[in-house]
Parts: structure tokens; C-alpha cells; sequence
């Protein structure tokens, strides 16, 4: 009887406009697979193929190979027999030889992160049967060689062996090249590429003690299986890791019939997209080559053409190519061959109606025959996504509420980054020109390789050309510089995933990296120069430039506006300044959440003061200091009331340990005994008194204020004194002042009591009053399992995550650093709890208390203040259980705001 595991269906098979599958079946087919079925479903020309799911990944991660493949072999072998009826050849066959492709598809597009083989199929037999089939010699031995090469890297680990060598096939390349005293590829003759072969079957015998594999079917089962192990490689996992993906989606593979880019003149390969991925402009553009494979595009080895003639003018102005000699040496595909252009712009156009979003289209032109090999929803920068979300809702492809959840987050943060100056630029000394593959603006310390990224805070990479073994470095440097490649090729296209600046295809570079030197018309720049990269015009300018802040402007202010039409919960800002509270308030917060009083007191004209409050052993000294500190305070707060006039301002009272205002060195210690008038030895026993064995649960927070009132009491006046000098000038201020660290009930009356009593005294005084609030900070457990209790004096809730958190998991903070990473590794946790609200346990306490406090208090306000309350999936919670606001940093406002839309739209639907 067959069970369950051995009928499922583990093969989906694709081609001759039908397919098994379909685009809505990414999370089993991957997002290649699903959308090759796709298109082979609304008659595009695809080549026939088939996709083997992401459970098989899973199966192989934990059966091992030899299971996966006993599981596999009927259904691969029947699909490679639909394959060879559908193209009328076979696999393996000498006469009348069948290639294929092997690419990886995960559920979410990772580009160049997994790996693809190519020409699957050859050896020394199908090759002269490849040639007399096609009567085409030299294409033959061209994929003969471009497959031993692909296959040797990508199956047998043939990598270069260190940082400084280039890819050992590369290196047997560039010796014939100097050899035969010629520069490009297509330059080489039949003898010339046989000769290739020889050497590279020699370099991978020389390199594994094995012959290359000639039998056909353990060439696909190699590659097969090395694409289920990319799935865990290093830059995978990277990536995986940079994007918050769960290891256990797995990749598919997916099998195609190969065609060929590189039988000649009219044949070739190219990537496009239909809107541009880095402005979001909506013009059609991508790159080709002629006689090519498609990796020669995205690897950057030739610095491809461009598809329409619009592109290829643009490229021409940026290249300082002359219109004739554009013309003449790098027309367009639309000049070149008008008809495939035609036909591709078409499909183009079908494929955007179609998802109904920019796509990102991979394509092949054999022996004048178009074939697109993949379609996807494109990678795009930050700016762009904005735009292409706002265009295609004013032209009703889709409505308001899909424009709002088109946007990710996160990738606002791209628009928020500072710009250079206009006025540093007129003034910059330009030292090259290169493509403007992803916008932004970038300044840093060259370095030439991907793992010293790191050792600049700001660092620019600057490579030859990127791999996908790049990928850490290039998310770590500010941004990226490559000689080689165009605008689609693997920097451009990771870099604008990541919203990163990069300047590609500089042509006039010459980089040596034994040397590590970067030579531009004879002037030598080193490891560790600075350079600035403008990715908006692929200007490379010489040393920094200066910047200056982002604006609200344009579709994303037109995008914020919207947000504001749908999302219901209110987002305020984690501010401590007057210029934090402007910025933000620009950026659209709605008040204050979070005031931290204590970084004001850091300040040189203040901790003298504070020091001098911390070292008295009385009542009337410490009321003496606090004296002193009380303007300063109440200063501060009218700045803040000012910025945010007319909208709410959370202030927390005083809530670190007091050691950490005291002096530590020996030579400060002195100072401040000298000014005081006291010993150092007094000194010295004061700051020895306030050590704490574990200060994060120690002396701080209401603790301070129950055990020195006199903090409490000075803080609360110079609140609402500063509120009622606003009053005085016609400016609302609206103060909520919040107890920090409570645990219980008896806590937060002790200091709610000094708080009302002190502002009573004011009014009195001043003959005047003002509305506040007085409320608390929830981040202790006890606090949350008591939130009914607190209820009954709280004006309001504020939810601590970060202590919360810290507390719930114990975990200190400042330690979870060492095993964390441990943790997310070995799949423990899937993220950092301290990034992402940890919903099944911190989660549940934050719903608890706002319920329970809710329960005595209906209209109880709530917030969050911690850093969750600026990240998305935290903001949805926050949403889901009923918050009244979030807070979170200046600078995270617009991603809150967007993200407090979704969770209402989502919602909704």
C-alpha cells in the first residue's frame, strides 16, 4: 500500500501554454516556478520545464540526499521525458541533445543569493553532436565551456582559494586572452574554446582528485542538489537573515529546456524591467548582449547595451559617448532588432497588466526566437516603490488601500536618509563617471574587499565587479562603486533591494587588488581614502561631500496623506530635544510618547549640579542642588512644549540609577571634591556606595523619587511650570508626566501624590492652571498582572517593551549580544526580541494589562514606548490590541505611520 510520502506531488510541470501550478502557488512553487506557470497559462513563450517544490527542501534538510533523490527520480525522470517531447530532442543523446538549466526559486525573490547551472547535458560526445545539430561549432564549445565553468563553482566548489585571487576558471580565461592579445569573450576562436576545456577539466582535477562528470543525469542530480544546499549557504542565510525570512521556507529548483543567447549575432540575452527600479519613472528599460548567456548580464563581465533608444541616448549623455558613435558601436535593441523589440515590449506590457506591478523580466533570443525565462514583481528602491505605488494608483490600476500596502516599511527608511548638499556639489571635484544604478548619496573610506567593509565606521566597496559572496560587505559599506556591470547587473540589482547607493560600469577605473589601489586618469587612490558616490547621476567625487537633511515632500508626502485617511492609531515620537520634537513633527508625529528627562541633565553646565545633588547627605542640599537644576529643566521643557504645541508630551520622571551621573576617573573625582569643598576620599565612598550589583533592577526609576522626594517634586514643577509659561504667550502645551518602573499600586500613589500636590502649589502661586495627566510606564510583569489595580489612579498606560522584555525573558540587554546571535542561529528564536515585539510571551503581558486596565478604566489611554513601537510587525500588534498610539524615534515616524494604515487595512479586509 502506498503511503502518504510517496504519492504527494513533488514535481509541477510547466511549458506549451499550460502548466500544473500557477502565480498563487509561491509558497510551494517559489516565486520563479509559480510565476513560470503563469505566464506559460496566459500563452507567453516560456520554455518548458518544471519546478520541484520547497517541501522537497525541507525533505532534503531532513532526509539527506540519497532519500530526497530515491523520492524524486520518477517524477524528475518522467518530466524530463515531457520535456524532450515538447523541444524534440533528448537528454543525453549524442545526435539530438536536450540541455537544461537548473535556477533555484525561493517563495521571495533573493537575487543571485542561490545558484543556477547552465548547458546541464554536455560532455565530450553531446558537444560535437550539439555542433553538427546546429551547425554552429563554436556556440557548442562556447556552452561546453561556459558549463564546466558554472558547474565546477557552483557543484564541486571550484571558488578562488583567496580574497585577492579572481575566480580560477577567470584566471585560465584572462591567460589566453593576454595569450592570444584579445579582450573579450566572443573574441576567442573554436580552438581557443576547446583549449578552455581541456584547461578547465585539468584545473578542477588538479583542484578535487576528481574527473569533471561526463553521465548527464549525475550532472542534473548534482545540480539538483546544490541549489537545495545554497539554500543554506552563507550569503543565503545572510540574506535571509537581513530580511527577517524563516529558514524553513526552503527553495524550489526549477528544470528548464535550455535556449541559447549564445548561437551568434542573433541571438542573445538581456533583463528588463518595465518601470525604472531605482526612480520608479515609467519608461520601459533594461539592458542586453549579444551572443550571451543570461549570467553574462548580471555578473558584470560585459558591460551590457540598452534595450530601447531612449535608454541607450541617456546612457550615451552619462558615457560622454557621442550620438554617431552610439549609434554605430551601441545601438539599442529597439534600432538593432525592431521586431524582437516589438514583440518583448509587448509582453512587457501584457505582464504588467497582468500582476498589475513593475516586473523584472529575464529573457533569451536564439537564432532570432524570443523566450522570457522569468518574471517577478521587481526589486526596487525606497523612492521608487513610492512612486510606482502613487502612479499606478493614479492611473486606477489599483486603488488606495493597495497602494498603501505595496509600500514596505521598512524600506522608507531609504527616503529618510540625508542628501548631499546642491551647494557641496557645485564645489565637488568629479574624478569619474559611472551608470547611476541605485540613487542615494554615499560617503565613506575606500575599501577593496567585502569582509573589511567593517573596518571604517564609513565605508565605500569598491570592486571590479560584485558576487553574490559580496552580499555582507555590501550591506554593511554606505555604498558601492564597480568598474564592470551595467544597471542590471548583481550590484545594481541587490543594491537597490537594499536600498543602498551604488555606482556601476565606471569604466574609466582601474582597480588592482594585490595592491589595493584605485587609479583614475593617473591619480592613485588607496584603502582608507575617502571618496562620495552620488547614485543619482553615477557621479564619483573626490573626498567627502556634505549633506543635509531629507524632506516631506512629493508622492511621499502624498503617501504619508493617505495614511493618515486610514490608519486609526496615532503615532507619537521618542523625543528628548526641541529639534528631535520639530523633526519629528515634521515627519507627521502626533505628540510625544516618550521625554527621557535624565539626558538632560549630561550636559556640562548641569552635571555639576546633579553630582552635587547625588553627593549630599541632606534633605536641604539636595533641595539646594535641585534648585540649581530646576530653570535648566524648565527650559528644556518649554522647548519641547513649544515644538509641540497643542499636542500631547509624555515626560518620564528620572529613571536611571544615580551611579551613572557620578564621576568614575580619579581626575574628575578630584574636581568635583575640590568645587564641593569635600574630601576625595568622600567622594570616592560616595560613588563606591552607589555601585549596585545589578543596577537595571537596583536603585532607580520611582525607587528615586519614594526614596529622594525632592527629585520628584522639582521635576513636576518645572513641567508645569514650563506649560504655564507657555500659557503666558498663548502656546498649549499638553503634559502627560509618567512614574517610571512601578511594580505596585502603592508605588505610583506615592509619587502621583507629590506630582498633584507640587502642581496644586504652582497654581496657587501663579493664580493659574493647566490640564494634565499622570500616568505610568508598565514594564515590570507585576505591573502588567496588576494593570486593574494601577487603573485605579493611572491616567494612562504606557508600555515599556524594552525593560518589559528585558525582564520577561531575563535577559540583560547589555549582555544578550554574546548569545543571541547563538540563538537566532541555531533557530531558538527566530528574531532578537529586543528588535521585534515578542508577541506569544512580552506580547501577551502588553495585551493583558491594556484589558485589564482597561476594565476599571474604559477610555484608558494606552502606548507603547519602547524601540518596538517604530517596527512594523510590532506596530500591527500594537494595533490588534487596541493601543491608543505607538512611539518611536524621529526618524521611524513615517514607517509607523504606514504601518498603523496597513494594520487598519488589513483589518478591514
Amino acid at each position: 500500500m502506498e503511503t502518504l510520502e510517496n504519492i504527494k506531488t513533488r514535481v509541477y510541470k510547466f511549458g506549451n501554454k499550460s502548466a500544473d501550478g500557477d502565480s498563487t502557488m509561491k509558497n510551494l512553487l517559489g516565486g520563479k516556478g509559480a510565476n513560470l506557470a503563469e505566464m506559460s497559462k496566459i500563452g507567453i513563450p516560456v520554455p518548458p520545464g518544471f519546478t520541484i517544490t520547497t517541501d522537497v527542501c525541507t525533505e532534503y534538510n531532513l532526509l539527506g540526499e540519497e532519500a530526497v533523490v530515491n523520492l524524486l527520480t520518477n517524477e524528475v525522470e518522467a518530466s524530463i521525458d515531457t520535456i524532450e517531447k515538447s523541444m524534440g530532442a533528448k537528454f543525453g543523446d549524442k545526435e539530438n541533445p536536450l540541455l537544461v538549466s537548473v535556477r533555484s526559486g525561493a517563495r521571495v525573490s533573493m537575487p543571485g543569493m542561490m545558484d543556477t547551472v547552465l548547458n546541464i547535458g554536455l560532455n565530450d560526445e553531446v558537444v560535437i553532436g550539439l555542433a553538427n545539430k546546429t551547425k554552429n561549432e563554436r556556440f557548442a564549445w562556447d556552452s561546453y565551456r561556459r558549463f564546466i565553468q558554472m558547474y565546477g563553482g557552483v557543484v564541486l566548489g571550484m571558488k578562488p582559494e583567496y580574497k585577492e585571487d579572481i575566480d580560477p576558471f577567470e584566471e585560465i580565461i584572462e591567460a589566453l586572452k593576454h595569450k592570444r592579445t584579445i579582450e573579450l569573450d566572443t573574441d576567442f576562436t573554436i580552438q581557443d574554446l576547446k583549449d578552455l576545456v581541456y584547461d578547465f577539466k585539468e584545473a578542477v582535477k588538479k583542484r578535487t582528485s576528481h574527473d569533471f562528470p561526463t553521465n548527464p543525469w549525475e550532472q542534473l542530480w548534482g545540480a539538483i542538489i546544490a541549489v537545495f544546499n545554497s539554500w543554506n549557504g552563507d550569503r543565503a542565510v545572510y540574506y535571509r537573515n537581513m530580511h527577517g525570512y524563516p529558514a524553513d521556507w526552503g527553495t524550489a529548483v526549477n528544470v528548464q529546456a535550455m535556449v541559447y543567447g549564445n548561437m551568434g549575432n542573433n541571438s542573445g540575452t538581456g533583463v528588463c524591467f518595465t518601470r525604472d527600479a531605482g526612480t520608479g519613472e515609467n519608461v520601459f528599460n533594461g539592458e542586453y548582449l549579444i551572443n550571451a548567456q543570461g549570467e553574462d548580464v548580471v555578473a558584470g563581465v560585459r558591460t551590457p547595451q540598452q534595450i530601447t533608444k531612449l535608454g541607450s541616448e541617456r546612457w550615451a549623455v552619462l558615457a560622454k559617448v557621442e550620438e554617431d558613435e552610439r549609434a554605430e558601436k551601441y545601438p539599442s535593441l529597439e534600432e538593432l532588432m525592431p521586431t524582437i523589440y516589438n514583440e518583448l515590449n509587448g509582453y512587457q506590457e501584457k505582464l504588467e497588466k497582468h500582476y498589475r506591478d513593475m516586473q523584472d523580466m529575464e529573457f533569451t533570443m536564439q537564432d532570432g526566437k524570443l523566450w522570457i525565462l522569468q518574471t517577478r514583481n521587481g526589486k526596487r528602491t525606497g523612492f521608487a516603490m513610492v512612486k510606482i505605488a502613487m502612479d499606478l494608483l493614479k492611473e486606477g490600476t489599483i486603488n488606495e488601500k493597495e497602494a498603501l500596502l505595496r509600500i514596505e516599511p521598512n524600506k522608507l527608511d531609504e527616503l529618510l536618509h540625508p542628501i548631499f548638499d546642491p551647494k557641496a556639489l557645485k564645489s565637488a571635484n568629479v574624478i569619474a563617471q559611472g551608470l547611476p544604478a541605485s540613487p542615494g548619496a554615499a560617503t565613506g573610506k575606500i575599501v577593496f574587499f567585502a569582509d573589511e567593509a567593517n573596518k571604517y565606521k564609513n565605508s565605500i566597496l569598491v570592486r571590479i565587479e560584485t558576487s553574490p559572496e559580496d552580499l555582507e560587505g555590501m550591506n554593511i559599506a554606505k555604498g558601492i562603486l564597480t568598474a564592470r556591470g551595467g544597471m542590471t547587473s548583481h550590484a545594481a540589482v541587490v543594491a537597490r533591494g537594499m536600498g543602498k547607493c551604488c555606482v556601476s560600469g565606471a569604466g574609466a577605473l582601474k582597480i588592482n587588488y594585490k595592491n589595493r589601489t584605485l587609479t583614475v586618469d593617473g591619480h592613485e587612490y588607496h584603502d582608507g581614502d575617502w571618496i562620495s558616490l552620488n547614485g543619482s547621476t553615477g557621479n564619483i567625487i573626490e573626498g567627502k561631500v556634505a549633506t543635509t537633511e531629507p524632506e516631506l515632500s512629493g508622492e511621499f508626502a502624498e503617501i504619508m496623506e493617505l495614511t493618515d485617511k486610514y490608519a486609526t492609531m496615532q503615532v507619537r515620537t521618542n523625543a528628548d530635544s526641541p529639534n528631535d520634537a520639530k523633526i519629528a513633527r515634521n515627519f507627521g508625529a502626533q505628540g510625544i510618547g516618550l521625554t527621557r528627562t535624565e539626558h538632560m541633565f549630561f550636559e556640562v553646565d548641569r552635571i555639576k549640579a546633579m553630582r552635587e545633588m547625588i553627593l549630599s547627605d541632606t534633605v536641604k542640599g539636595r533641595k539646594e542642588a535641585l534648585k540649581d537644576l530646576l530653570p535648566m529643566q524648565r527650559d528644556d521643557f518649554e522647548g519641547i512644549f513649544e515644538a509641540m504645541a497643542g499636542l500631547p508630551v509624555t515626560v518620564r520622571l528620572l529613571d536611571p540609577p544615580l551611579h551613572e551621573f557620578v564621576p568614575h576617573q580619579l581626575a574628575t573625582q578630584k574636581d568635583l571634591a575640590d568645587d564641593m569643598h569635600i574630601s576625595l576620599e568622600a567622594v570616592k565612598s560616595k560613588v563606591a556606595e552607589l555601585e549596585e550589583f545589578n543596577p537595571m533592577l537596583g536603585h532607580r526609576g520611582c525607587r528615586l523619587g519614594i526614596t529622594y522626594p525632592e527629585i520628584t517634586e522639582m521635576q513636576a514643577r518645572a513641567i508645569i511650570e514650563a506649560a504655564l509659561n507657555l500659557k503666558e504667550k498663548g502656546i498649549e502645551a499638553k503634559p502627560e508626566i509618567m512614574v517610571p518602573l512601578i511594580g505596585t499600586l502603592a508605588e505610583f500613589e506615592n509619587q502621583e501624590k507629590i506630582i498633584r500636590e507640587t502642581a496644586k502649589q504652582i497654581f496657587e502661586e501663579r493664580n493659574d492652571s493647566i490640564e494634565f495627566l499622570v500616568g505610568t510606564m508598565i514594564e515590570i510583569p507585576r505591573a502588567a498582572l496588576l494593570a486593574d489595580k494601577i487603573a485605579q489612579s493611572a491616567d494612562f498606560f504606557s508600555f515599556g517593551t524594552n525593560d518589559l522584555t528585558q525582564m520577561t525573558f531575563g535577559y540583560s540587554r547589555d549582555d544578550a549580544g554574546k548569545f543571541l546571535p547563538i540563538y537566532i542561529e541555531k533557530g531558538i528564536l527566530k528574531v532578537d526580541p529586543f528588535e521585534v515585539l515578542d508577541q506569544e510571551g512580552v506580547g501577551q503581558l502588553v495585551k493583558m494589562g491594556t484589558e485589564r486596565g482597561r476594565s476599571i478604566k474604559p477610555d484608558l489611554k494606552v502606548g507603547i514606548c519602547g524601540e518596538h513601537g517604530g517596527e512594523p510587525s510590532s506596530v500591527e500588534f500594537c494595533y490588534q490590541t487596541g493601543m491608543n498610539y505607538v512611539s518611536c524615534s524621529p526618524y521611524r515616524v513615517p514607517i509607523a505611520r504606514l504601518a498603523s494604515a496597513q494594520a487598519a487595512i488589513k483589518d478591514s479586509l
